[in-house]
């Protein structure tokens, strides 16, 4: 059977924990979309929307059966424009699956057809969070052991800007 999922979030930036989760996905679908959301909800992100689907595709390019692209607006209606099968979400911890649980949920009485399947990333990256990430970078600390090379160059880019460095 062939099966496309999607793996969405906002990637900002995109860590070696997604990187992890979106190698285990392509080993188990034909195709893995990668889906960065538009973010209305949040009320800024570090990178733009175009920023983080370029980040991404970037560090995902060895993977042949992956596609980033990015979206606006409700997911049930992105997974339906993308024929999907399957969501993927990732769960770090167990603080993650109140929050999961609720939106696979929803998107099962949005889309009844579509299953939302939860994949846990290395044990070494548990911890890893775009948030401490981002929090590391700012106050000057190196992310390279969390982040693709090019992420951690593009963080460190934006907060020496940022803070007029």
């Amino acid at each position: 059977m062939k099966i496309n999922a999607i793996y969405p979030g906002t990637f900002d930036p995109i860590t070696y924990g997604h990187s992890d989760i979106v190698k285990r996905a392509a080993k188990l679908f034909e195709h893995v979309v990668v889906a960065v959301a538009g973010c209305p909800s949040k009320k800024q992100t570090t990178f733009n929307l175009i920023e983080r689907v370029e980040l991404a595709q970037a560090v995902l390019t060895d993977l042949p059966n992956v596609s980033v692209q990015g979206f606006q607006g409700l997911l049930a209606d992105f997974v339906q424009q993308c024929n999907a099968q399957v969501i993927i979400r990732g769960l770090r911890a167990v603080s993650d699956f109140e929050y999961e649980f609720q939106l696979a949920g929803m998107n099962r009485t949005l889309i009844p057809n579509v299953e939302t399947i939860f994949l846990t990333p290395s044990t070494q990256y548990t911890y890893v969070s775009s948030s401490l990430v981002k929090e590391v970078a700012m106050l000057g600390g190196h992310v390279e052991e969390f982040v693709h090379p090019l992420v951690s160059s593009e963080l460190q880019k934006k907060w020496h800007i940022t803070n007029g460095l």
